[in-house]
């Protein structure tokens, strides 16, 4: 075959296929660029307004502290207080049933022991005959009540271990009270030589209210309260 029956194939232009898909290929690559931009830059915009203030914070601190603060200051001072309501009332009650319960009792035929007798101050003379006591205590005062029959140089000696003399006996005096004479149940009527005085001391000494029944001056009987505020 010669050269002129040769056929000339003309040059082809590219075909749109191959274009689409290298136009496709880029634009994929962009909207991919973009659609991964697009979420990571609107990411932070939520956290921005949906936290709480630093200054709401702060003040919820401060109103938290200040209302425990608050309660520990009422029970620390409620506490206590309603504490020593209820002991005092206790204490009360039980020195009022100490006392109708020695009442009830009436006076011990016996001395007070020796401990008693300083606490309360009482110098029982030695030679002392019919011996009678019994002690309340409460909440305001704690009391000893005794009664004996001396010699008349044995009142001397107790009325000077007391802290007083025969001249402080007042004639026709009786000194102990009413509330003294209920509890105990002495009674101090006329048609008796009543002698009476009243031994005051400065607090915690016990200060002795002393009736003396002088009808017989030889043989008085002596009763005496002794009363020691704590």
């Amino acid at each position: 075959m010669t050269a002129a029956e040769h056929h000339i194939v003309p040059r082809q232009p590219p075909t749109s296929g191959s274009s689409g898909s290298s136009g496709a290929s880029g634009s994929s690559g962009s909207s991919g660029s973009s659609g991964s931009s697009g979420p990571s830059g609107t990411s932070g915009s939520p956290g921005d307004g949906g936290g709480t203030p630093p200054q709401d914070q702060d003040r919820r601190k401060v109103i938290r502290r200040r209302l425990i603060t608050l309660t520990i200051i009422v029970l620390l001072i409620g506490i206590p207080a309603g504490y020593l309501v209820i002991s005092a009332g206790q204490s009360r009650r039980s020195g009022q049933d100490k006392e109708a319960e020695a009442a009830a009792q009436g006076l011990r035929e016996d001395w007070p022991s020796g401990m008693q007798r300083r606490i309360f101050e009482l110098p029982v003379p030695g030679n002392a005959e019919g011996v009678q006591y019994y002690e309340t205590n409460n909440w305001k005062a704690s009391r000893m009540y005794v009664k004996f029959r001396t010699t008349s140089a044995g009142l001397d000696r107790f009325l000077s271990g007391v802290g007083t003399g025969r001249a402080a006996l007042e004639t026709g005096k009786v000194s102990i009270g009413e509330r003294d004479t209920r509890i105990t149940g002495w009674f101090f009527g006329p048609g008796v030589d009543w002698a009476g005085t009243v031994h005051t001391n400065k607090n915690p000494r016990p200060t002795q209210t002393i009736t003396v029944n002088m009808t017989d001056p030889a043989a008085p009987v002596v009763y005496v309260v002794s009363a020691a505020t704590p």
